[in-house]
């Protein structure tokens, strides 16, 4: 196979990405086509569609997957179910699939159309395989059971981001939507589930810029 596309987000490390598509609904990303298929024809009738399906590729996962059985985020990163029961990205074939929003379809561009989604759950680079329409009737299954995602509940971060840090973002080129995208990202916890220390200090790229931060009793604390 080789990748039709390329996709683009704020986020450039493995580290912040959300652990499922549409947990951040919010977060903007653009596809943009390999030149063999920046003809519109190949997207005509696309902007009818609200939602599509991507299937692309774990390609910053350099290894290749050396047990059946994975650790789950959701379970705390300590219990573990069979990787065909999870949608762990260490498989033995590094093959992802998400559902995004289409926002707005730019036709007209120097690199083609360009597709605009929101709620991906893909860093920047990754290369797409393939991209089809989400259909309800045929994709929506709102009464089906989950397994343990049904019985492991998941709890949002509060981030506090003072005033000085939030000018400092904005000196540096970041938009009033690009500091809630960043908020939006940290509230879904991007540490290992395992990690409990409040003095520990991470650090992610968003948008160019370090971002470090601790969490301490369920606040994201910008440092």
């Amino acid at each position: 196979m080789h990748p039709v596309a390329i996709f683009h987000s704020p986020l450039t490390s493995k580290f912040g990405i959300p652990k499922q598509a549409g947990l951040v609904s919010n977060l903007k990303g653009t596809i943009v086509f390999e030149k063999e298929y920046r003809n519109p024809d190949a997207l005509r009738g696309i902007e009818s569609f609200d939602y599509l399906w991507l299937i692309w590729e774990f390609s910053a996962n350099k290894h290749k997957a050396n047990s059946l059985m994975v650790r789950p985020p959701r379970l705390g990163g300590n219990e573990k179910v069979g990787v065909f029961a999870s949608r762990s990205p260490f498989r033995p074939n590094s093959i992802g699939l998400s559902s995004v929003r289409l926002e707005r379809v730019e036709w007209d561009t120097p690199q083609g159309p360009v597709l605009h989604v929101l709620g991906a759950d893909l860093m920047d680079g990754t290369p797409i395989y393939d991209i089809k329409p989400y259909i309800t009737y045929a994709d929506s299954h709102p009464d089906a059971r989950s397994g343990f995602v049904d019985t492991h509940s998941w709890t949002r971060l509060q981030v506090e981001l003072t005033d000085e840090h939030t000018q400092r973002l904005k000196a540096a080129g970041f938009t009033d939507s690009d500091i809630q995208q960043l908020i939006s990202v940290l509230e879904e916890d991007p540490r290992p589930q395992y990690h409990t220390d409040p003095e520990k200090i991470y650090g992610m790229p968003f948008k160019g810029i370090d971002i470090h931060f601790r969490v301490e009793e369920g606040k994201v604390l910008i440092i």
